[in-house]
């Protein structure tokens, strides 16, 4: 097998063969795979949805380690996908060193900004739809005590970590928030073991609803939290399914809207610096068929008035990578 068929996979190098699909758009997603049933199949859905509305076509690959996400980058711009998306922030420095090279080739980075001309960079207000979850998880809690697990220990997961409690504080500020991360490796975002063992000890502790903001490490502790008859909350996919009428909700990050602009503006795509929020639908919490039995009518209306004056900015929601301090949560 040679190396572009090793990197690109053989359906890529099957379209490179032929020539078919040099304007095909690709998607590269971060560690922990693309059916990880959070962030990277959000990306997936986003790239699969534009297919099927389109009837185009896109390439993808699955990264194994840390050192193919130049490699990557470079294969696909050479062979002419246009634009190419890529899913995480781990891919900064990689574009950083790449998008000079091919003038020609628009970029989307997701949950990064690398300043470039042909470079889009799309951010979230995750600290917004934490917000929303949070207040829920305090309405939802009886014994006053809930859990949030993070993936990688970065800035990111504590702005969700953050915003998740200053909504729980909101409903109830004697309530007590207990607060782990998985790890400081990118292992972290595909540990569901730890994330179960984590999601142990904060039920010693009392906790009865837990966030988790970890990707294929929350897959861990939304079952663990099942199983000992907790309430857990999902992150950017809907994940109620997961287990029906134990996952409170999911706090959808829109990533997969994100991944369908890109590949539906193709190479005329504008470049720049997006924020995905309340305001335009970035960001919200997840009510279907599986949790609705969970909400009120009374908690979703005050959650539906909180997002309203979010989004009209008459309330404010801390942004931890704005000001890298947590008010209502010590780390």
């Amino acid at each position: 097998m040679t190396f572009m068929q090793k990197i690109l996979g053989a359906t890529a190098a099957m379209a490179l063969s032929t020539g078919s699909a040099l304007a095909d758009p690709a998607l590269i997603f971060d560690l922990g795979g693309k059916f990880d049933k959070s962030f990277n199949e959000a990306a997936f859905n986003g790239a699969k949805r534009w297919a099927n509305e389109t009837g185009g076509t896109f390439r993808e690959i699955e990264l194994q380690s840390e050192a193919q996400r130049e490699q990557a980058l470079r294969r696909f711009a050479e062979s002419g996908s246009n634009p190419i998306v890529m899913a995480g922030f781990a891919f900064a420095d990689a574009l950083g060193q790449v998008a000079a090279d091919y003038p020609d080739t628009k970029f989307t980075i997701i949950d990064m900004v690398v300043d470039a001309p042909n470079v889009r960079s799309v951010v979230f207000n995750e600290h917004e739809g934490s917000y929303l979850v949070g207040m829920l998880a305090a309405k939802a809690s009886s014994s006053g005590t809930v859990g949030f697990i993070g993936g990688m220990d970065i800035p990111l997961i504590r702005k969700f970590a953050c915003g998740y409690a200053q909504g729980v504080k909101a409903v109830n500020p004697d309530a007590t928030i207990v607060a782990n991360m998985t790890g400081t490796t990118p292992a972290a975002w595909n540990d569901p073991v730890k994330g179960s063992e984590l999601t142990k000890a904060q039920i010693s502790q009392g906790a009865d609803v837990v966030y988790a903001a970890a990707g294929g490490t929350g897959v861990g502790v939304l079952q663990t939290a099942a199983d000992e008859g907790i309430l857990s909350i999902g992150v950017d996919s809907n994940q109620n399914y997961l287990h029906s009428g134990k996952v409170l909700t999911s706090m959808m990050k829109r990533v997969d809207n994100a991944v369908f602009s890109a590949f539906s503006d193709g190479a005329d795509m504008q470049t720049g610096f997006m924020v995905m929020g309340l305001a335009n639908g970035g960001v919200g919490y997840a009510l279907d068929e599986h949790n609705e039995d969970l909400i009120s009518a009374s908690m979703r209306n005050a959650v539906d008035e909180a997002s309203d004056q979010i989004a009209a900015g008459d309330l404010t929601v801390h942004d931890y990578m704005s000001d890298d301090s947590c008010p209502v949560l010590d780390f």
